[in-house]
């Protein structure tokens, strides 16, 4: 009970140490730094080698909070892999990753293997171990950290090409590693044991792996099964750390049972089992969505938690001692990102730009690599702790140049949105004919929707003093001339709001002369009603638009509500397929929040009745309702 009591206090002290990482944290991402690097900064600062807050003799007891953590960590890692969203980009993601995997295992493992007489830990160590240590180290430089490229990619606003491979790339990587870990890991310890090799270490490799697969499904149709049922979400975000707790004892217990009743100790990696269990929920379960939602909403509170204790854990007096070698190493390790980069763009036959900044976006490290680098601390305590340290001290320095290299690079390729408004409608420019109190009531609101307007009128306008910080053209006369000089074609929107006549001969000018432009017209007269409709505008008639309204009010009093505003942060939009990558998707593919969901899909002026296996196909336009923040991460899928 004691020791209950005193696990408790232990416990209750780390959160409120991991609450002061957070803020802390914060302060080194004012000066750019990702939060991850801030976590693992305020860690050695809070200590047993820093100040002191955490105790030395704390952290051990603290490995449930690890082996949930890291289980997590494989969890996210796992739910990024959403293979339909990749599809047409395979040949450059395979070889990209293909050529940085082998490049950098073979190049880091070399280094590494030379470099033992400057490493104190490995220079009297048989040759065996020593070529086991660089072998392993050469696997933990391939992960990647997918929170960090993510957290760019969100920041620069980027889409396209490069940014779809790099992330995927990304995690891709990080899938890959973690199976090779679990190859290296058990040919190490093949070598270390010094056991002459047969086909039995070849077929309990492959046992090994087997039994992983095996798990991983068993896992995922379980938790696919529990998030069915209704529970609060809190209770499901508990249960998914509690299954990465129970996971790493799961994986003991058989390598335990193995070696006690079979001599031979089954090593079954618990990432793996994670990675596969949630890549599998991700893309062949109905809770996929949810799944991901869950984890985004866990990733805060364990990120801050974990990778505090990783900082707090790590020996001040062996980073200052190995520090050289973490700089050699960090070396070796840029260039073979270079090389490995440069060969996958080539074989992939990608731009020459790609091929000169192809490296940038994945020199950030952390996730899945830590994961790994914990993996050995705990299989090789006489030296395992030591070269965790040095590992992490090079992703240290990873965290702090990775993110202002990618975000170059992803203005050089030119697909950075940073400086963009962030907005969920497609068209951004609107100009509005006519000068009054609705005219400037629209403008207004237009302008806190984020739409770049203009207003025009003609000579005997005279309430443009009563407009602000928008440009007002005024016309002498309604033809081509006039439009042109005003740049009409810039605008994807025209309201029209003079009187029938000047309306009519404006849309008669854009249908004849330019024809993209969407056109509203608001109707006076109904005799007209037809002839702007001949034209292709979008007519709005005040005499029976409230009746309308009141109409939609009965019929749906909450879509009423969203057309007129009074819904909080919801909103109902179309957004126009632009990517390329979206052509032939069906609409059950596509990765929706659970706060978004598909009205209509409207192809050549003509709405579909459209359900799960409809397609999309690009020009079409698709209306969506949902929470606004969700539509504007929306916006940039659609977008070229």
């Amino acid at each position: 009970m004691l020791q209950l009591k005193e696990l408790i206090v232990i416990i209750i002290a780390f959160i409120w140490v991991a609450i002061g990482s957070n803020y802390v944290a914060k302060l080194f991402q004012r000066i750019n730094l990702p939060l991850i690097t801030g976590f693992l900064l305020s860690g050695i600062i809070i200590g047993p080698y820093g100040i002191g807050l955490i105790k030395l003799e704390f952290i051990d007891k603290l490995d449930f909070i690890n082996y949930s953590s890291l289980a997590f960590i494989a969890f996210a890692a796992g739910s990024e892999l959403y293979f339909k969203e990749i599809r047409n980009s395979l040949k450059s993601i395979v070889w990209n990753t293909i050529g940085q995997l082998v490049v950098i295992f073979l190049l880091v493992s070399v280094a590494v293997f030379y470099l033992e007489g400057l490493i104190p830990f490995m220079r009297d160590m048989p040759v065996l171990t020593q070529l086991s240590i660089a072998i392993l180290t050469g696997t933990v430089f391939i992960a990647r950290s997918p929170s960090s490229t993510i957290a760019v990619i969100n920041e620069m606003r980027a889409k396209g090409r490069f940014t779809r491979m790099v992330i995927s790339v990304t995690v891709l990587l990080d899938v890959l590693v973690i199976v090779l870990f679990t190859i290296c890991l058990s040919l190490v310890q093949n070598l270390i044991s010094d056991d002459h090799f047969s086909f039995l270490f070849l077929f309990q490799l492959i046992a090994e792996l087997l039994l992983t697969f095996v798990l991983g499904f068993i896992i995922a149709r379980l938790t696919e099964f529990f998030l069915f049922l209704s529970f609060p979400n809190y209770i499901k975000l508990i249960y998914i750390l509690m299954l990465g707790f129970l996971i790493y004892q799961l994986t003991s217990i058989i390598s335990g049972f193995s070696q006690n009743y079979f001599a031979i100790r089954f090593h079954v990696e618990p990432l793996l089992v994670c990675i596969l269990a949630s890549f599998w929920i991700t893309n062949y379960s109905k809770v996929g969505s949810y799944f991901q939602k869950l984890i985004k909403e866990l990733s805060p509170l364990v990120y801050v938690a974990f990778f505090t204790l990783v900082g707090a854990s790590l020996s001040i007096r062996i980073l200052l001692e190995m520090w050289n070698v973490a700089l050699v190493i960090f070396a070796v390790y840029l260039v073979s990102l270079i090389v490995g980069a440069f060969l996958g763009n080539v074989m992939a036959e990608n731009p020459k730009i790609y091929r000169k900044v192809g490296w940038m976006p994945f020199i950030t490290q952390a996730g899945v690599g830590i994961a790994l680098v914990y993996e050995l601390a705990d299989f090789f305590p006489e030296w395992g702790g030591q070269l965790a340290t040095i590992i992490i001290a090079v992703i240290i320095l990873n965290q702090i140049i990775g993110p202002p290299l990618f975000k170059w690079s992803l203005k050089l390729v030119g697909e950075s949105r940073h400086h963009t408004k962030s907005d969920i409608e497609p068209n951004r420019n609107a100009i509005v004919f006519g000068v009054e109190r609705q005219s400037i009531d629209l403008v207004k609101n237009l302008q806190q929707d984020h739409y770049d307007v203009e207003m025009a009128c003609l000579d005997h306008c005279k309430k443009t003093g009563k407009i602000k910080n928008v440009r007002i053209h005024n016309l002498d006369f309604l033809n081509m001339n006039c439009l042109n000089a005003i740049n009409i074609s810039k605008f994807d929107v025209i309201v029209l709001m003079l009187s029938d006549e000047e309306n009519l001969k404006i849309s008669e000018l854009v249908y004849e002369n330019i024809g993209t432009q969407i056109v509203i017209v608001r109707l006076l007269d109904s005799i007209y009603a037809d002839r702007f409709k001949d034209l292709g505008a979008l007519v709005v008639d005040p005499s029976n638009a409230m009746i309308r309204l009141l109409e939609q009010f009965v019929r749906s009093p909450i879509s009423a509500s969203m057309i007129m505003g009074d819904e909080d942060h919801k909103a109902m939009v179309d957004f126009k397929v632009l990517d390329l990558e979206l052509h032939g998707m069906a609409l059950r593919d596509l990765r929706l929040p659970d706060d978004v969901i598909i009205i209509s899909v409207k192809r050549k002026g003509q709405i579909l009745i459209s359900h799960g296996y409809t397609r999309l196909r690009i020009g079409d336009i698709v209306t969506m309702v949902g929470s606004i923040e969700s539509l504007e991460h929306l916006s940039l899928q659609f977008q070229e």
